[in-house]
């Protein structure tokens, strides 16, 4: 009989039930007991632990954060109506236009996990990572893994950088792309408290951003070549192009080699070990870089 008192826990178990994990981009290997996603598939997609996930489902927390919410969301690749249904079970308010958009339809979570040939993350409008797929993790380092928790790459850029956002450099056509960026993300969510918090923590904290800000500098994204040197592979040059989501506001990022060559191969390497579960703790970093992250 349903626990009128658990709903969120009712919700988290038949979503996960439904959920395929050739869907979400896990290998199926044999024959599985539990339909749709185990607890521990569930919780290592979400970014939360086992235990808390079983807490979640048994009633025993109800009130997951924001964060927590929307990356469970995420990870059960729920509509919008259905990331609706999830906050309110949650006690939190349903996310409106006035704050920067992180839900990432199921569409674009399909994308991310099935171009496992490429490293690909997603952002929000103002450069939050939101999700990745295991090869960006082996080529750049497991933002998960890393003890600063920070996620935000235009606080990365400007501050002092956690080790996965090393990968993008520090070029002044990224800066200015960067700052342009979040100005337009303010101009579009005035509203957004968390927002207007990062330009007053970046801007308090770097006086390169602060002037660039000051500026009121515009830029537009463009297509880049990156230089990187990987400590496993070696030198790898790769191209970044950022593709936007209609309706979303999202941005994707997609690294890509030249067909054949030696990047191609030193990229395959990563590919195999990301698919054997190598830990994301090989980061490189940029010598030259050109262009937008």
């Amino acid at each position: 009989m349903p626990d009128p008192e658990n709903d969120l826990g009712a919700l988290l178990r038949a979503w996960r039930d439904r959920c395929s994990p050739v869907d979400v981009g896990l290998p199926a290997h044999g024959r599985r007991r539990a339909r749709g996603l185990r607890r521990e598939e569930l919780a290592g997609l979400a970014g939360v632990s086992v235990d808390y996930l079983v807490r979640l489902e048994q009633g025993r927390s109800r009130r997951p954060s924001p964060s927590v919410t929307a990356a469970l969301a995420r990870a059960l690749q729920l509509d919008e109506q259905e990331s609706a249904v999830l906050y309110r079970a949650a006690g939190l308010p349903v996310p409106t236009g006035q704050t920067v958009p992180v839900h990432v339809p199921p569409g674009v979570q399909r994308l991310v996990t099935r171009m496992d040939e490429y490293p690909v993350a997603v952002y929000a409008a103002d450069w939050t990572l939101i999700t990745w797929n295991a090869l960006w993790s082996a080529l750049s380092g497991d933002p998960g893994a890393d003890p600063s928790g920070e996620r935000n790459l235009i606080s990365a850029t400007f501050c002092k950088a956690p080790a996965w956002a090393t990968m993008h450099g520090t070029d002044e056509a990224l800066e200015r792309a960067l700052v342009s960026d979040l100005r337009h993300a303010v101009t579009t969510y005035p509203n957004d408290e968390d927002l207007r918090a990062l330009v007053a923590q970046v801007c308090e904290t770097s006086p390169r951003f602060r002037d660039l800000w000051a500026s009121g500098v515009a830029g537009q994204h463009f297509s880049s070549r990156k230089t990187m040197h990987h400590r496993l592979v070696g030198e790898l040059v790769l191209d970044c192009d950022v593709l936007t989501v209609p309706g979303s506001d999202l941005k994707i990022t997609v690294y890509t080699a030249a067909a054949g060559g030696p990047d191609a191969e030193r990229l395959q390497f990563l590919r195999v070990g990301a698919l054997n579960a190598l830990p994301g703790n090989a980061v490189p970093t940029v010598v030259e870089s050109t262009g937008s992250p």
